[in-house]
């Protein structure tokens, strides 16, 4: 062992010294937080009071059958087609 505990010391803190630099100037580059738009102090927005009207535009009505007209979900044969043993997939 060396007498000078000092260097190693100094050599120790170097590394997460290094790393920590490392980190603040990847994030400055990538984040670039000082060059990036203010939007809520540099845009002025102009809000003005909401407008429109209550007005009944289309009635839907003939919603109370349970079921569509022409559904095919009881004949399940003519839904799922059986594919040839042969036949990859489409």
């Amino acid at each position: 062992m060396s007498s000078d505990g000092g260097g190693l010391v100094a050599l120790l803190a170097l590394g997460p010294a290094s790393a920590t630099a490392l980190y603040w100037t990847l994030f400055r580059y990538y984040r670039n937080t000082d060059k990036s738009h203010a939007f809520e102090r540099e845009t002025a927005v102009a809000a003005k009071p909401v407008t429109g009207n209550d007005r009944k535009l289309h009635t839907v009505t003939g919603t109370e059958q349970k079921r569509i007209t022409g559904d095919n979900v009881q004949d399940h044969r003519k839904r799922v087609k059986k594919m040839p043993p042969d036949a990859g997939p489409a």
